[in-house]
């Protein structure tokens, strides 16, 4: 399992009972995880006390319960700065165990610009969401494209850039439908030497196409690689379904990329360490592709 072990801001405390306990630098949160089917005792008294509790209902959905959590606060991933606040369905703006994928592809990125200097190096970063990856592949020295179909994660994005130090980055944010987006830079024969994509488990599009990720993801992956460099430098896809295992990842990637690109394909679930026992909890699963340098 890949591990996000270098936050200082972020720490998930404890878990039991479909919950987690979590810090956000000076806040702690309760959340819930469906991962977490154990009911082990709550001996940290945090859990009696949190600054916020999202609690999830019988019927679907559920709602925050606030106690002392102001509307807005940021968070520091090394050199990366985030604005948090929580919103629907138990987020905050961020999932910090991307974190290791940050840290890998911002090695490929340093390392391609330290062989060749003065390199542009253009990222594509898909269902881009409040911008994590686009600010972390932006801060190594990429030229980075965010795609999402929401204004308020684009804005989202935006504003992290700019707290990250990143307000004149050569970034650019579009608000569109990512497949329309793709199937667009085919017709204009524009490629990318990097592709990132998180994407959703179940999704609509502006015309009300139906996204399922077990029947869109192959076909959109494989469109994918025909806006792909001649040589890639990387190709990332991160999946919350659990349908998915990472050997359906290796599979994807090793048969649409590998395929037409040098390179080697690794896939594992990524996770995040608990203080309190040292396990991990799972957090999903990555696939990823990385090209020659």
């Amino acid at each position: 399992m890949w591990v996000a072990n270098d936050w200082k801001d972020y720490e998930i405390i404890d878990t039991s009972c479909r919950e987690k306990l979590e810090r956000w630098k000076d806040y702690i949160l309760i959340r819930p995880d469906p991962q977490v089917i154990w009911n082990t005792p709550k001996k940290d008294k945090r859990w009696e006390h949190p600054n916020a509790h999202y609690h999830r209902s019988s019927s679907g959905g559920g709602e925050w319960e606030f106690f002392s959590l102001p509307e807005k606060w940021q968070v520091n991933y090394k050199d990366l700065t985030f604005n948090l606040q929580p919103f629907s369905f138990k987020h905050t703006g961020l999932f910090p165990e991307q974190a290791v994928n940050w840290d890998w592809f911002s090695g490929l990125i340093k390392a391609a610009l330290a062989k060749k200097p003065g390199r542009e190096i253009k990222v594509l970063n898909l269902f881009a969401y409040t911008g994590g990856a686009t600010i972390a592949a932006a801060k190594a020295g990429a030229a980075v494209t965010h795609v999402d179909a929401s204004r308020g994660m684009v804005t989202w994005a935006k504003d992290n850039a700019v707290s990250s130090g990143l307000a004149n980055a050569p970034i650019r944010y579009l608000v569109d439908d990512c497949v329309k987006f793709v199937e667009r830079e085919i017709r204009r024969g524009n490629k990318y030497d990097a592709i990132i994509m998180d994407p959703p488990s179940y999704g609509r599009g502006p015309k009300g196409e139906i996204w399922k990720i077990e029947e869109s993801l192959y076909d959109f992956v494989k469109l994918c690689t025909q806006i792909l460099s001649d040589e890639p430098l990387f190709f990332l896809i991160n999946s919350y379904t659990t349908g998915l295992q990472p050997a359906v990842l290796t599979y994807l990637l090793e048969t649409l990329v590998a395929s037409g690109a040098e390179g080697t394909v690794t896939s594992d679930e990524i996770g995040l360490r608990v203080s309190s026992n040292n396990l991990v909890l799972p957090c999903g699963a990555s696939g990823r592709f990385t090209g020659k340098i």
